[in-house]
């Protein structure tokens, strides 16, 4: 599976704790990264400065679900069970 044009449903929705350039102390969970670019591709995409665990979340249907929607709610809900934060 590839990722979805014009989604970015994994550059908004989960929280990342690791410095992501532009970003020194990661970023909280629905806020788009700061390498988002307009197109709504990852200007890191491919280079080494690249979060690792950005590199781990790679298109699959159980992440990206059937559309964009999907993939939001998806990773809202992995989100939720993941973050003592979110967790009621």
């Amino acid at each position: 599976m590839q990722c979805r044009p014009v989604c970015a449903a994994c550059c908004i929705v989960p929280s990342i704790s690791s410095p992501i350039p532009g970003m020194p102390e990661g970023k909280p969970a629905g806020v788009p990264c700061v390498q988002l670019i307009a197109d709504l591709r990852c200007a890191l995409f491919g280079k080494p400065e690249r979060p690792v665990v950005c590199g781990k979340l790679r298109p699959a249907p159980d992440l990206c679900g059937v559309d964009s929607d999907d993939a939001f709610a998806r990773l809202w809900a992995w989100e939720r069970e993941t973050s003592p934060e979110l967790v009621q």
